[in-house]
This record gives structure tokens, sequence and C-alpha cells, in this order.
């Protein structure tokens, strides 16, 4: 009883915030004889009232008694605005979109995708990304399970009747928990960045803010900037951002380390690759500096100004297809999903390519870099960066770590410029 007082106090304040309204004091029918209500600005409300706006968020207190004197009490301010979100019925700018699905036996499981299916064919207007959400957090996770992946409604449709059906599906995966779950770490290429990501997990962790540190102190031999400052600036600069980004993906990695949530392998796309390998211990954090710091520098230099990228919500295949006319003007750099793959090469050549594909309806997206990553355009200071990077010594990884080209586990002692 003592964890829950209180809680019907705060389940009322909150719709009270929300709805805009000061609902009146139950069970009173005339003020306490016992208190001067005279004095200062407090009253008992006798009937709801609107909750006047004045430009400020809306805050207010709940305290809490528990039957053994326990006193709690508690600030709630109202949230600002969330930013308004339009759902694409027919498909997710997100690209590829799971749904989970977990049952107690076989049968219960087609029986579920049997019905998921009808429920989605007879509400066209929902959101496949809120579809994906409320299976994920409003289902027990049963030892039956499967899969469906698609960017689109029909393509998760069609997974959905494969299960139903018991059939093989190219975009479904079933089965059954062998053992515990593992996590593991997953670092991601640039693109993902904003201003003053981070700041708040080093003023609130002890462990992030001194790895943070680390990092800095470690990227300080290579750049001439601070990397605390250029966290709270824009962010624009790809000898900026790609150092940022790998100070606060390692700062993640070893705060999540400190939960007690250690990878069992990881992988990292691009540039996060060069994260992961310092988490997986293949290369020192001086090293890992290094590499980030001089690879980005180089791609600032030599490459900037001269490429450009794009998503593509289309199957690697079919972009392979589209781009070969344009010979090596345009290469496909990286598949990111079944229907979801990244375009590399000059910026006339991916102008022509993009309206093309709008025209047809395909959603493709711009990707805020003005270099051609992946591509050909590459090859130019292939030697620059082995010269830079010669200084480099890798060491054998504690943690496995896999290959994004490849699929397979790394030889970590391998990792050296070339």
């Amino acid at each position: 009883t003592q964890a829950a007082a209180g809680v019907a106090g705060v389940i009322k304040m909150v719709m009270a915030m929300r709805h805009g309204v000061l609902p009146r004091t139950l069970h009173v029918d005339e003020p306490s004889s016992h208190t001067d209500w005279s004095q200062g600005a407090v009253s008992l409300l006798t009937a709801a009232e609107p909750w006047p706006e004045t430009g400020r968020p809306r805050r207010a207190g709940v305290s809490s008694f528990g039957i053994s004197g326990t006193n709690v009490h508690v600030l709630f301010e109202q949230p600002a605005p969330a930013d308004e979100v339009s759902a694409d019925p027919a498909g997710t700018p997100h690209g590829a979109v799971p749904w989970t699905l977990s049952a107690g036996s076989d049968h219960s499981l087609r029986r579920l995708a049997l019905r998921l299916r009808a429920h989605v064919e007879n509400h066209p207007d929902d959101d496949p990304l809120a579809v994906a959400g409320a299976l994920l957090r409003s289902r027990a996770r049963l030892d039956h399970r499967a899969v469906v992946v698609g960017a689109d409604r029909s393509a998760l449709l069609s997974g959905q009747a494969s299960v139903a059906a018991g059939e093989p599906h190219a975009a479904v995966v079933s089965g059954t928990p062998s053992g515990p779950g593992k996590a593991v770490f997953v670092f991601p290429g640039q693109g993902a960045q904003w201003s003053r990501m981070g700041l708040e997990l080093a003023e609130c962790f002890p462990v992030f803010d001194r790895v943070l540190g680390e990092c800095a102190e470690a990227l300080a031999r290579f750049v001439e900037w601070d990397l605390r400052a250029e966290l709270a600036g824009g962010l624009g600069r790809v000898d900026v951002v790609q150092p940022v980004s790998w100070a606060v993906m390692v700062s993640l990695a070893r705060l999540w380390e400190s939960f007690g949530v250690v990878p069992a392998a990881v992988v990292g796309h691009s540039q996060g690759e060069i994260a992961a390998a310092v988490v997986a211990g293949a290369l020192s954090l001086e090293d890992g500096a290094r590499v980030v710091a001089e690879r980005s520098r180089v791609i600032g230099e030599r490459l900037a100004g001269r490429g450009g990228m794009a998503s593509v919500a289309l199957p690697a295949g079919v972009v392979r297809e589209r781009v070969a006319g344009f010979g090596e003007r345009l290469a496909v750099a990286a598949v990111n999903g079944p229907s979801s793959t990244v375009v590399s090469g000059e910026p006339s050549a991916l102008d022509e390519l993009l309206s093309v594909l709008e025209g047809e309806g395909v959603r493709v997206r711009r990707i805020a870099v003005d270099y051609a990553s992946h591509s050909s355009h590459v090859e130019s200071v292939r030697d620059v960066l082995l010269d830079v990077l010669a200084p480099i010594v890798p060491r054998s990884a504690t943690v496995p770590f896999y290959s994004t080209v490849t699929g397979g586990l790394l030889d970590t002692e391998q990792l050296d410029a070339a």
C-alpha cells in the first residue's frame, strides 16, 4: 500500500493537465474551520474550473501519505506540445518495419497471424509503424514466435498470410527461443547526430561523462576543436561530425556496460565500425581516435563538395539495375534493409536518378552529406589514408566483432591501415 499511495492523485493530476481542468476537491461540503482560509492564496475547489492559460507550463504538486507515515510530494509540469506526425497508410518513411508475433503453440501463432491480417485489412488507415509498436508493447512474449519485415502494407500482409498458412516466406523469421537472449551493440553511421546529443547524459551519468572526457583527450592529439563545445554546436562539418559521433557511441557503450548490459558481439555500419572496434577491444581508444579523426579530415579535404548520397525505398537488386546505366557515376553504397538501399555518387547523376524515381512514386531521401562514401570516389584517398593510419596497431578483440560487408566474424588482428 505504501508503494501505491498517491497513485490515484498522480493519475488525476496528469488528466487534469491534459484536459486543462482544475477538478473539484472531493468529499468537501465546506472548508475546515481549523484553517484560516483568509490568509494566503489557497482555496478549496467545490466545483471543476477551467485551468487558466498563463503562457507558462501548468504545474502542480501531489502529496502521498503512506499508512506508516511516509510522506512524499511530487511536482508535475506540463510537457511541451508534441510535434504533429502525419501517418503514411501505405508504408512508413522509416524503411522496413517489423511485426512481431508470439503464441503458446504453433497453431495459436498461425491463428494470431490470421486475426492480425484480418484486422489490418479492415482498418486501412492504421499506420504500419504504429501496429509494430503496439505488437511490441502490448503482447506477451511466448515461446512460438514470428517476425514479419516489410517496407509497406502489402509486403507485411503477404508475410502475415505466410505465417497464417505455415508457409516459408523471404520476409518472415519464425521459431522458438533457444535460451536466454544476448545483447549485440550496433553502431550507426553518419546521419543520426543532433545538436547537444549526449550532453544531458554527461550531466546525469558520471560514467558517460568520464568516458566522454577520455574520448576528448584522445581526440585532442588530432583535432583543434573542443569536443563538448562542438556537441553544443551545429555539427555541420564531416571532420567534426564523425569524431563527435564516435565519442558519443563509445561513451554510450560504456554506460550500458556499467548497467550490466554487456555485448555478446558488436557490429558497426560505415564509420560506426570504428566505435565498434574500440568497444570490442580491437583498437585502443587512442587508435580509434586517430582513425576517426584522420579519416574524416581526409574526406573533408579531398572528397567534400564532389558527391552525394541518397536513401531509396527499393530492394538492392532493383536499385543496382537502375544505377547500371550511370556507369561509375553512381553505385550502391549500402544495403540497409530488404527495401532500403543507399546510393552514392556524382551530384548531377544522383539528381537525375532521384527525379525519375520520385516521378514513379518511389520514396527517396537525400542524405545530408556532400561526398560519396562507399563508392569509387574514395579510391582517390586510399594512399593518403594508408599513410596517415600506418601507426595503427590492431589487437585481438575481447568481444566478437562482425563485419557489415561479409556478415562474418572479423579477425581483428588484421585491422591495420590496409
